[in-house]
């Protein structure tokens, strides 16, 4: 998700210790050392994706991204690959849209597509967040309305109805079934996996959190509604195209943007520790991988 990374516009591919796997894989197997298997090749990986997957925010930074892309080396796709030992190409890059799969994002970041082949075996992404800026414009209007109202009511909900979720229905998920078919065409042998969004807000009140996260208190539900429906698009696509849904919901309960430090996966606006906010801190890009790995049976 883009939330700020886009109207900010400041906002290493994981070393394959396959060079010796593909020696091994190249070299005839008469040369093997007696006693010795080949080593193996790994899996082709690549991770495609939004700010959540490029985890935009997170440090350090990964020296083979493009700078805007605020790509972190700490996120999800590097620490899934490093556990399961899986070759990554990682092309996620901050403030994607579905778009960006078949065009160029910047000058310097290609189509996201072009990284797949028949080789591919397994491909992860978050993406839909972004289009139609229906999350970023969520976020800056109920924390504008939010602070209007000093934190009481539900202004947003009223100012707004169901024009974001009329987005979402009409320009995200068939942006995202679109987005998930075009990733099996240019590579139909690999698994596909989109993951869900980790929740930003709480189901209640929490104590300090309007001073990180500005949204009114009446407005948390109507939030928590927003992505729950943003969520149930990304599974409707991922069941409409063959792709594996990576329902993040339960496991991201209670690790919100209004947590404590070291309970907390997403950070909020303000008094965070990311320099993008309202994204997952390192934590949670761990946590994400750990919920991929479990679901793709990787662990």
């Amino acid at each position: 998700m883009r939330i700020l990374a886009r109207r900010t516009r400041g906002l290493a591919a994981v070393l394959a210790a396959g060079t010796l796997a593909v020696l091994g894989l190249n070299a005839p197997a008469a040369q093997a050392s007696p006693g010795r298997q080949a080593p193996q090749a790994q899996q082709s990986y690549v991770a495609m994706g939004d700010s959540y997957s490029a985890a935009s925010g997170v440090l350090p930074l990964d020296p083979d991204a493009a700078l805007l892309c605020v790509r972190s080396s700490a996120n999800y796709p590097h620490v899934l690959a490093a556990r399961a030992g899986l070759a990554l190409k990682d092309v996620t890059c901050g403030a994607a849209e579905t778009k960006d799969f078949a065009g160029a994002q910047y000058p310097d970041v290609p189509p996201q597509l072009d990284a797949l082949s028949s080789s591919t075996g397994l491909v992860t992404m978050t993406i839909g967040g972004n289009d139609n800026n229906t999350f970023i414009d969520a976020a800056l209007a109920c924390g504008s309305a939010g602070l209007a109202t000093f934190g009481i009511g539900h202004p947003c909900q009223t100012l707004y109805g169901s024009t974001f979720d009329d987005q979402i229905d009409n320009g995200t998920y068939p942006a995202i079934k679109a987005a998930l078919a075009s990733v099996r065409a240019k590579a139909p042998n690999a698994r596909v996996a989109i993951l869900g969004y980790p929740w930003v807000v709480p189901t209640a009140p929490v104590a300090g959190c309007f001073a990180k996260l500005p949204i009114a208190s009446g407005d948390l539900a109507y939030v928590r509604d927003l992505q729950t429906h943003l969520n149930s698009a990304v599974q409707r696509a991922a069941a409409e195209t063959g792709a594996t849904y990576v329902d993040v919901s339960g496991v991201s309960e209670g690790h919100d943007a209004c947590q404590p430090i070291g309970t907390r996966w997403i950070e909020p606006v303000l008094f965070g520790t990311n320099f993008v906010p309202i994204h997952p801190n390192a934590l949670g890009e761990s946590k994400l991988a750990d919920r991929t790995a479990a679901v793709l049976g990787l662990s």
